[in-house]
């Protein structure tokens, strides 16, 4: 139990001391970057899915 203890201590103590943390601005710059890839890669399965959804039904359309 002393040893669950001790790393628990270790461990905030790390996190408080050792951790950089990002600043407020660099936070959000961040997140902003991870929203815009998100979309971008969102927008580009939608299209591949499309362009894939087209091909498949203009194929079982023909009666192939």
């Amino acid at each position: 139990m002393n040893d669950i203890v001790l790393y628990v201590k270790e461990s905030y103590n790390e996190l408080l001391h050792n951790v950089t943390w990002p600043t407020w601005s660099d936070l959000l710059r961040n997140s902003r970057i991870v929203i815009v890839a998100t979309i971008l890669i969102a927008a580009i399965i939608f299209i591949m899915d499309f362009i894939a959804k087209t091909f498949t039904t203009g194929i079982y359309n023909l009666g192939i």
